[in-house]
């Protein structure tokens, strides 16, 4: 059984009300996406944020999460499969709004990991943290493949 301090319960209740955040955007732009590779996208970052809202959900309800599973994988469906070309404007739209999300959560989960006093949990977060940013890392990705973005 897991004893959280007060701060850090809260830090998790935190991530776990950004980790619903992107669960719904996800599913949500995985419906008003044009492109068929953005759908396929958005939809298993969708999924794997779900795995990270129970882990988080886990560890708020005193158990130490298995990093097995669904976790660890680092999905990244597009790597090599994107066709560059110009992009649909909306679907850009869609792409910058996440991207900037996955900026600001892999953000919050760095100042949390800080916070633990419990290594494992530490690594946890640092772990759900990487693949944040492989989220972001696969967006931008199929943004600068499709003209949308351009560093």
């Amino acid at each position: 059984m897991i004893n959280l301090t007060q701060k850090e319960r809260m830090l998790l209740e935190d991530q776990k009300k950004h980790e619903q955040v992107c669960v719904q955007k996800y599913n949500e732009y995985a419906s008003k996406a044009t492109d068929p590779q953005l759908k396929q996208l958005f939809t298993a970052y969708a999924q794997q944020e779900q795995t990270h809202y129970d882990t988080i959900n886990q560890i708020l309800n005193g158990q130490l999460p298995a990093m097995g599973g669904g976790q660890g994988r680092g999905l990244t469906p597009l790597q090599g499969g994107v066709q560059p070309g110009a992009g649909n404007p909306s679907d850009a739209a869609l792409c910058n709004d996440m991207l900037m999300t996955e900026k600001y959560v892999s953000d919050t989960y760095n100042t949390a990991i800080f916070e633990f006093r419990d290594s494992n949990i530490r690594n946890i977060l640092n772990h759900i943290q990487k693949e944040e940013q492989q989220h972001g890392e696969g967006i931008f990705n199929y943004m600068s493949a499709k003209g949308m973005y351009n560093p």
